[in-house]
């Protein structure tokens, strides 16, 4: 690998400076999730919330990397936080790969298109948080409600359980990651440019 194209010190603090702000939005995101419906749309709610984080530290580091980092250390502090399971784990690394793949594909060239693609696919590490209500059916809502969930929320959430809830679940983070990238760009030119932060 070229050295320029390798990850320094300085790239590792704007990693860890964005990601937590982007956690931090993300699990805003989370608490969406008491209402069944915004759960079911939760990977488009957390596209719309954290694009600005997403593409701040795209534009500061334009190396092979940083994504996959930003996802793992999410997911990492999913888990401190008891939000954490295997499949969300899965979902995250596998977002975060395609991501990667994309940005190195534009050659990290700061395109807009380049966001937008990258970002829908990060955005799609969500999946793994809604996705067991399809993925493992009675069992899930089994767990939730040893967990305390009423059961008024655990059958509102059965009733979702259907091919069409899984298409919008599915679709959810490329609504939300397009206009994410869209707010964020508006931003970026009000804003950002004029303070010089891009």
């Amino acid at each position: 690998m070229n050295k320029e194209m390798k990850l320094t010190g300085k790239d590792l603090i704007n990693i860890g400076i964005y990601t937590a702000i982007l956690f931090v939005l993300n699990f805003l995101a989370m608490f969406t999730g008491i209402v069944p419906t915004l759960w079911i749309v939760l990977p488009g709610t957390t596209g719309i919330l954290t694009a600005i984080p997403f593409t701040l530290m795209n534009l500061k580091v334009r190396k092979p990397g940083a994504i996959l980092i930003m996802g793992l250390v999410v997911a990492l502090l999913y888990f401190l936080s008891g939000q954490f399971t295997v499949l969300l784990l899965a979902t995250f690394v596998a977002g975060c790969l395609v991501a990667e793949i994309v940005r190195f594909a534009f050659r990290y060239k700061d395109t807009f298109i380049s966001l937008i693609i990258s970002f829908v696919a990060f955005c799609y590490g969500m999946i793994g948080s809604p996705l067991p209500i399809w993925l493992y059916g009675d069992s899930f809502f089994a767990q939730i409600a040893e967990n305390g969930m009423t059961q008024e929320y655990i059958k509102t959430l059965q009733n979702y359980t259907s091919f069409n809830a899984l298409i919008v679940m599915l679709i959810s983070p490329i609504v939300g990651g397009i206009l994410g990238m869209l707010i964020s760009k508006l931003l970026f030119k009000k804003h950002l440019k004029k303070a010089g932060i891009v």
